[in-house]
């Protein structure tokens, strides 16, 4: 199964006035179009889509996104707000499964993917509270045998100093872990947040973080061919070898 993941977009409304809003928006639509040549079977955005939550943002967004041909499954980052994502995306239905949180399963390819919202209305940081703990081990015990990806905005772990603490409160990134350790269809987790790639280790499975999809905001590459060239993430998931991942640099 082929995975394409997007994140961290910062999608600026058109009459914003800001220097990076035209910058943004061809960045993840070139992204779109690449996507879109490489056929996929899903695609999964981790969060901050937009810059400040406001409806003209996610109405350019939708706009955007329009295009896209694989089916999308997104999570909310600090950045967005839920009502109105939830107002803008209404096609979207996964985002309406739970009334209080974006979070949900997807039931319908050959891995399951399970989408966690991190998020709390004017706190930066990752939260998942107990009642969020309470749905990811119900949901991960219904199917203990389907093997399964986890996504989210926030990493629950640390990234050298650049990315420390990344939780409200720490009990609840160990809390996360623990129920993954408990479950091990868990092939992997995705994330977004931090803006620049990362491959690494986490409770004995892979996690990846993608970089920003916009050019103005991304870390961690230095490679003078990217500099003008939007990246994104193919996750390349099978029931019995986990999964591997490329960064893709866009060169249309």
């Amino acid at each position: 199964m082929l995975i394409a993941h997007i994140s961290d977009t910062h999608i600026l409304a058109s009459q914003s006035g800001h220097v990076s809003a035209d910058l943004r928006a061809d960045c993840l639509r070139r992204c779109v179009e690449d996507i879109n040549n490489r056929q996929p079977d899903a695609v999964i955005f981790t969060g901050d889509t937009v810059q400040v939550g406001q409806a003209d943002e996610y109405e350019r967004l939708r706009v955007l996104l329009g295009p896209l041909k694989p089916p999308l499954y997104l999570v909310p980052g600090n950045r967005d707000d839920q009502h109105i994502l939830r107002g803008v995306f209404k096609g979207c239905a996964q985002l309406f499964e739970s009334p209080e949180f974006c979070h949900y399963v997807v039931d319908e390819h050959e891995v399951r993917l399970i989408g966690l919202d991190s998020t709390l209305s004017g706190e930066r940081k990752g939260v998942f509270c107990r009642k969020r703990q309470a749905w990811l081990d119900a949901a991960l015990s219904a199917r203990p045998s389907c093997p399964t990806l986890l996504f989210i905005h926030h990493p629950p772990f640390d990234v050298d100093d650049h990315y420390v603490n990344g939780y409200r409160r720490h009990d609840e990134a160990t809390a996360l872990a623990n129920i993954v350790m408990r479950h091990q269809q868990v092939r992997g987790l995705v994330c977004g947040h931090v803006h620049w790639p990362v491959d690494c280790w986490w409770v004995d499975r892979p996690a990846r973080i993608t970089p920003s999809v916009a050019i103005d905001l991304r870390k961690g590459i230095d490679e003078k061919d990217a500099a003008n060239r939007p990246i994104y993430m193919i996750h390349n998931l099978s029931r019995v070898e986990g999964i591997a991942s490329q960064m893709i640099l866009v060169s249309t």
